[in-house]
């Protein structure tokens, strides 16, 4: 089994102290989110690697060489400013943060997703082009693969249309960003890939490859028996599977196109109601729970 920590917030960012409580404890528990009263209790022994998904890796740096399960982190770090991240800590800070974690887990295993990538009238194909080669210059010899996407049409997104002013990406913007984002990564010796978009950028020099084959889940669990994710986008994704231990609105960083969060007063409200002490991320067991260990 490989976590998943976490699609569904930023875990790291926001719950290291209970991630970590867990770990030391020997298992996690989540609700299902389509029947909140089923739950999965995770034991870690079963857990054969963990990826790592946050936008601020700064609070688990201390505890990262607790961990003892082979680790993956993804982070994201995009060019965006407080009127799209609002409750960031500095881009310099994270880039500190991304080097530490790659001199902890090699630089193999750390990925920045620049993701998503939008355009406006602030936000420019030519201010992202810029952004991306300091960005890559920054984590030259820390970080070897990059992988980009594009903004989804999400209900926050819809939300914050008016904060966003997305405009639509043609051809020729897609050459454009695939042929400089490409030739930049070579420069800095690391490779850029799309993450399951239709438009992919082959032809531009990108890769084409998973987030988290079954090539790279071997290498980090020495096992091949990795069941592939069933489907996102109407199609299929060549990932392997994994378990995501998190819970939807609860992440407090309010990033306008963020596809995890959709209510920002119901973010404030889960919030109240985490327990580092609880099994759970949100809340605590209840009495009429239905709890399943999960393999």
């Amino acid at each position: 089994m490989i976590l998943n920590v976490s699609g569904r917030t930023d875990i790291v960012a926001f719950y290291t102290p209970w991630f970590i409580h867990r770990y030391e404890e020997g298992f996690v528990d989540v609700r299902n989110p389509f029947n909140p009263k089923l739950v999965s209790r995770i034991y870690f022994k079963d857990v054969d690697a963990i990826m790592f998904c946050t936008k601020n890796p700064i609070p688990i740096l201390p505890c990262l060489e607790r961990i003892e399960k082979p680790k993956i982190f993804h982070i994201t770090l995009t060019p965006y400013l407080k009127d799209i991240e609002p409750n960031l800590p500095s881009k310099s800070d994270i880039l500190m943060a991304i080097r530490e974690v790659s001199n902890i887990i090699g630089s193999e295993y750390t990925y920045v997703r620049y993701d998503p990538i939008f355009i406006n009238d602030r936000y420019t194909i030519d201010y992202h082009i810029k952004m991306f080669e300091r960005m890559c210059c920054n984590l030259d010899g820390y970080v070897k693969h990059i992988i980009v996407s594009f903004l989804d049409d999400y209900k926050n997104v819809r939300k914050n249309i008016r904060i966003l002013r997305p405009k639509t990406l043609t051809k020729e913007d897609y050459k454009k960003i695939g042929e400089n984002f490409s030739s930049i990564a070579k420069k800095y010796h690391m490779t850029v890939q799309t993450c399951f978009e239709e438009e992919n950028l082959v032809e531009y020099g990108f890769i084409k490859e998973d987030c988290l084959g079954v090539m790279l889940a071997r290498e980090l669990t020495g096992k091949d028996k990795f069941k592939k994710w069933k489907a996102r986008k109407g199609s299929k994704c060549n990932c392997v599977e994994m378990v995501d231990i998190g819970f939807y609105n609860t992440c407090c960083h309010f990033c306008k196109y963020c596809y995890a969060n959709f209510d920002e007063k119901q973010v404030k409200e889960n919030m109240k109601k985490h327990d580092k002490n609880s099994s759970l991320i949100i809340g605590n067991l209840e009495t009429d729970d239905i709890i399943k260990v999960r393999k």
